[in-house]
């Protein structure tokens, strides 16, 4: 039996209805067309993940600025059902931690994750993420509506008040 490949590729025009379709299927919430029409312009913070040439998960990202600091937010990552525990969603975020570290400008990646969702919570905190804060009515028109705020921190602050210094 010949090993399985997985893949991540570029998120284009061509293959957006993939992307959309995959979306669907492993959320309980829907993307409008302006997720949709950003993920185009993401580059390497959007990427498609394939087993064996066919596409079974993706990790969209945005960058977003707090307070000066900038901080990577994972949008979307995930895998359709029958392929999860096999590696994808590691190579996806282990692609998010490269892209992070390779800039070297980021203080945390951050995301939300619904609280019954203990798979994902349990993932996350394998590659170094916390629960740092939890929102209660995230999600409209899903149960439960809570979201965990996961985040990992790169680097500490460095805006220490002048009596830590």
């Amino acid at each position: 039996m010949t090993r399985a490949t997985i893949e991540l590729g570029d998120v284009t025009p061509h293959n957006l209805q993939q992307l959309k379709r995959l979306n669907q299927v492993v959320f309980p919430v829907s993307y409008n067309d302006k997720f949709y029409k950003d993920i185009l312009e993401a580059g390497e913070l959007a990427k498609l993940a394939y087993y064996n040439d066919i596409v079974v998960g993706a990790v969209c990202c945005r960058i977003d600025v707090l307070d000066g600091s900038r901080r990577l937010y994972i949008m979307t990552l995930g895998c359709l059902a029958p392929y999860r525990k096999r590696g994808i969603g590691a190579k996806m975020l282990e692609h998010v931690l490269n892209y992070v570290e390779k800039d070297g400008d980021f203080h945390s990646i951050f995301l939300h994750v619904q609280v019954n969702n203990q798979s994902a919570i349990d993932f996350y905190k394998k590659f170094g993420f916390e629960i740092v804060e939890t929102k209660e009515q995230y999600y409209k028109r899903i149960e439960p509506a809570d979201a965990h705020v996961l985040m990992k921190l790169l680097r500490p602050q460095n805006n220490l008040s002048e009596s830590e210094k």
